[in-house]
């Protein structure tokens, strides 16, 4: 699960500077929406500021007032992907009906990022950004996302390695499904779910 830095709407470090008015919010997630599409349709190399802004229908100045470059534009995407795919998962997981418990968790997880994999402008490229990095994010922010559904302390430094290690073999796994099948080989999907359950109950049963 592939930018350094904090999120757009939590931290400012890879923004030049930080929206204060709602135009300018919105002016700004035109600007990511851009960079998503222009991801999709040349990859990276050939992104550029100058084709989001003309895509967004935004001055150049525009994405300049708010990135230095487009690996900080790219950087901010994979941080709103990460936002939105724990945004979904904490939605699916409130929703009625839905089982409880850690393990309908780790199915869900995983359900919500080859669902963005397949559908998100952007993501299948980008998903979360760099390498280790942002996975360690993902990882420090899952207590938070499970809470009610594990009984293990939060702050347990076991718990955190655990659920590192889960989140760069899933990361491993994924890949590798979506390597073999655009769409997310169904066979890998379901071993990845089952690697994950057979890891995660060493620490959480």
């Amino acid at each position: 699960m592939a930018g350094d830095g904090g999120r757009p709407d939590a931290d400012s470090g890879l923004l030049r500077r930080t929206p204060v008015q709602q135009r300018s919010a919105e002016r700004l997630q035109r600007i990511l929406d851009a960079c998503a599409r222009l991801l999709d349709e040349g990859g990276y190399e050939r992104l550029s500021t100058r084709a989001v802004a003309a895509r967004a229908g935004v001055p150049i100045g525009s994405v300049y007032r708010f990135f230095a470059d487009k690996r900080a534009m790219a950087d901010a995407l994979a941080h709103r992907n990460l936002d939105e795919f724990l945004a979904r998962t904490a939605a699916r997981l409130a929703a009625p009906g839905t089982a409880s418990g850690w393990r309908s968790a780790v199915g869900v997880l995983v359900d919500e990022y080859t669902a963005m994999k397949r559908t998100a402008p952007g993501f299948a490229l980008l998903d979360f950004g760099v390498p280790g990095e942002t996975n360690h994010d993902l990882a420090e922010r899952l207590p938070a996302l499970l809470a009610g559904r594990i009984t293990a302390d939060p702050a347990d430094p076991r718990l955190r390695r655990a659920l590192t290690v889960a989140v760069e073999a899933a990361d491993a796994a994924l890949r590798l499904a979506f390597r073999a099948d655009p769409d997310g080989d169904p066979q890998i999907v379901a071993e990845t779910k089952t690697l994950l359950l057979a890891y995660l109950a060493t620490v959480l049963d």
